[in-house]
């Protein structure tokens, strides 16, 4: 079995989000994905970035936008790759499963954002392609989506439990850092 660490879009529009009043879960998601990545280095473990971009002027998500370079706990070190998305799943738009699979990666370790968006289409296809997939319940962070009247804890919960259901293992930070969990 060898592991490696996905941190999907933690890139500083989360973190405005976050800063500008939104409803969202897991506050302490920017610490956890650090730590899951200083843990994953340390122990000699793959770690991978993945990005959205959006190439849509005025795009938040957009190369030359303040929301688009990655939030401090997500930059990528010397050697670690970075994928560029354009669609919703880390898999659809990028390389992302050759290389895992040109390095022998059975497992991989998620944590990032949204839970319901891209983290969720992420760990449904990495299951589907034969990954065991394993989320990081406390280092994915969720918003609200107020025109359809949900709240961020709600629509968190539902999302980690129809991923749990069949598509992957929920873990949490101090799981995998205590080596209790992938």
């Amino acid at each position: 079995m060898k592991t490696a660490l996905v941190i999907i879009d933690m890139q500083m529009m989360m973190q405005d989000r976050m800063e500008g009043g939104r409803d969202f879960v897991s506050p302490d998601a920017p610490q956890n994905v650090a730590a899951l990545a200083a843990y994953f280095r340390a122990q000699g473990h793959t770690v991978a970035h993945v990005r959205h971009c959006d190439d849509t002027k005025g795009s938040p998500l957009h190369p030359e936008a303040t929301g688009y370079p990655p939030m401090a706990c997500a930059v990528e070190k010397e050697g670690e790759p970075v994928f560029i998305k354009t669609t919703s799943s880390a898999f659809a738009s990028t390389d992302l499963e050759t290389w895992l699979r040109s390095i022998g990666v059975t497992d991989i370790v998620v944590a990032g954002a949204v839970a319901s968006f891209c983290v969720n289409s992420t760990v449904r296809t990495g299951c589907d392609l034969g990954f065991n997939m394993h989320l990081v319940r406390d280092a994915v962070i969720e918003f609200d989506l107020p025109q359809a009247g949900l709240g961020a804890a709600q629509i968190f919960d539902v999302t980690l439990g129809l991923l749990e259901a069949d598509f992957a293992t929920i873990v949490t930070t101090a799981e995998v850092v205590e080596g209790k969990a992938p």
